[in-house]
């Protein structure tokens, strides 16, 4: 494996009206031939890089590394909640997307939330598809038996790891935060070293518990996950769903008031789903289908795009990025217009053609921002989390995978499985909760999206691949929430049409639009150097959110066309680690 260690400073660009591109610190790139894992964890990876050393595919990597993720990076890995995974096999096969994403209880109901609810806790635990949805990659394209995948998470769990300073800060944050108090068996498992189960005693108050933090360094050992992973890999799958620990779930749902019953656990089925294909300037580029809205959006944003010579603009030129909001725009109103499980809701397939992207550019103001409440007359507008992780890989063979998976919420519903160690997703709040009501903030009522029994609640989960000639050229996608699909769309334009490095394609700042609040958010809007491009965007009607926060978190390989060779770019917004050999 070959490293490089790189830092990106600013660079200006000199177009008219460009404004000095922020770039984030690089940390990580790896470079290599015969494979290549990037992961939001070090251990993580270097698990996925041993699976591929001892003949594993990129399959067998990424199962083994969804599962270290789970003992790892405990804010999103898991097994208690649900995802995408998208393979590309190469070589003239067709590539296919494994859904797995959480599914509502039976007993759920269209109007059992009202929009104050609290989105923690057992009642809003979707049943959990992770186990099934690896198992399922596995026994279609896996090389390596089962256990050996498992158990590496296991011997990890039980040994222990420690913890880097993005992981420390997460874990004082909602351990201190006011939701914490509520879950004893949380602040239990995740306790600080020296303090026991100090910190589930007396609500929180015990004084040493409370003073007690993680910093980096510590070791994080979860001995009852190492039982729950055993017996995952002594007794597969069923273990999960119909077994022992279907058990412990459905009795800790009992415990707290949740829906989620072992007769659920054993109806719950993964999907190979058919994913969705869009082409962009001759490349081929494929992402989830629904219950993900990730696909679609992308290829109806990208379809947008390629009606305007945006290479000749310039990535930061006001024009590029006024008509990328733009897209964003109408993208993520027919997301809330149309998109929903659909076992449950019609998508229309004209949302996918190049036809229909054709028309949505032609009424794009060139000059001036379009009202969202504008563009859906139908709808009416009432007054009025970073819990998922992607990670990408490719074996030797050109096999790629990419991997998008969540709790929903940071550490999910906060809820862990008395006895068996691990979290549970808060899934059901990426339903529409009040059906019909659709206001400024975001809350989105539109039918295709309300809850149901045995329904996939809709997803923003992007995992990406770009195809040329047969081949995977790139493989992306990231966190956060309703930003994925625009984080996943800046790095496949980056690549793609500005032709950047796949280091500055990901270290270069984001945009997101999402409709609804009719808002725009930059990376870079704290930062003066971005103060022409964002007075010319006001002076063309957008309302820019100031804060300039983080968005995503895109690790991502690259396949250089020439070579061949692997670059794995861990996104330096969080901690990462690239690996390859």
């Amino acid at each position: 494996m070959i490293r490089t260690l790189l830092t990106l400073g600013f660079v200006v660009l000199m177009a008219s009206g460009a404004a000095a591109q922020q770039a984030f610190e690089v940390r990580d790139v790896a470079r290599g031939r015969n494979g290549m894992v990037v992961t939001v964890s070090r251990p993580a990876t270097e698990v996925g890089v041993e699976v591929l050393k001892k003949g594993g595919n990129a399959v067998d990597a990424a199962v083994a590394v969804a599962l270290a993720m789970a003992v790892a990076y405990p804010p999103a890995g898991n097994i208690g909640g649900g995802g995408f995974m998208m393979v590309y096999p190469g070589g003239g096969a067709e590539p296919v997307c494994i859904e797995y994403r959480e599914t509502a209880p039976a007993a759920a109901t269209r109007e059992m939330f009202d929009l104050k609810e609290s989105k923690l806790g057992h009642k809003v635990v979707g049943v959990p598809g992770t186990v099934r949805g690896l198992a399922l990659a596995h026994q279609r394209f896996g090389k390596l038996p089962w256990k050996e995948l498992v158990l590496p998470a296991a011997r990890l769990a039980e040994e222990g790891f420690g913890i880097d300073a993005p992981l420390a800060a997460s874990l004082n944050k909602h351990l201190s935060d006011e939701p914490a108090a509520r879950f004893a068996e949380f602040r239990r498992v995740f306790a600080p070293p020296g303090t026991g189960d100090a910190a589930a005693m007396n609500g929180g108050r015990n004084e040493k518990a409370s003073a007690a933090k993680w910093k980096a360094g510590d070791r994080l050992v979860q001995p009852e996950l190492a039982a729950t992973l055993r017996l995952l890999a002594d007794e597969g799958p069923d273990a999960f769903y119909t077994g022992k620990i279907a058990d412990q779930i459905a009795a800790e749902m009992r415990s707290g008031g949740g829906l989620v019953t072992k007769a659920d656990l054993a109806a719950y089925h993964a999907n190979v789903r058919q994913p969705i294909h869009g082409t962009f300037r001759g490349y081929d580029v494929y992402g989830p289908p629904p219950p993900s809205s990730g696909g679609i959006a992308l290829v109806e944003m990208l379809n947008i795009l390629e009606n305007f010579d945006l290479k000749k603009r310039g990535p930061d030129s006001p024009e590029t990025v006024h008509l990328m909001i733009e897209a964003m725009r109408r993208a993520y109103l027919d997301r809330a217009r149309h998109l929903g499980d659909p076992d449950f809701t019609r998508i229309p397939p004209h949302l996918l053609t190049k036809e229909y992207a054709k028309r949505l550019a032609s009424h794009i103001d060139p000059s001036r921002a379009a009202k969202s409440e504008g563009l859906a007359p139908e709808i009416a507008i009432a007054d009025e989390g970073q819990s998922t992780t992607h990670f990408s890989v490719i074996d030797k063979e050109g096999l790629a995978v990419a991997n998008t998976y969540t709790l929903e919420h940071s550490y999910g519903s906060r809820v862990v499985v008395r006895g068996a160690g691990f979290l549970l997703n808060n899934e059901m709040g990426d339903f529409n909760w009040k059906p019909g009501h659709t206001d400024r903030s975001g809350n989105i009522g539109t039918e295709a999206n309300v809850v149901a029994p045995g329904k996939r609640m809709l997803s923003s989960q992007t995992p990406t691949i770009v195809a040329k000639g047969g081949r995977a050229l790139l493989v992306t996608g990231s966190p956060g929430g309703r930003t994925i699909i625009n984080t996943t769309l800046a790095v496949v334009l980056n690549v793609l049409e500005f032709e950047m490095p796949p280091e500055k394609a990901v270290a270069a700042p984001r945009w997101h639009h999402q409709w609804l609040p009719d808002v725009v958010k930059f990376e870079g809007a704290a930062r003066k150097e971005f103060a022409p491009l964002l007075d010319d965007l006001r002076r063309r009607g957008h309302t820019i959110d100031a804060k300039g926060e983080k968005q995503g978190d895109a690790h991502t390989i690259y396949v250089d066309p020439q070579t061949g060779e692997y670059v794995g770019v861990a996104d330096p917004r969080i901690s990462g680690r690239a690996g390859g050999f």
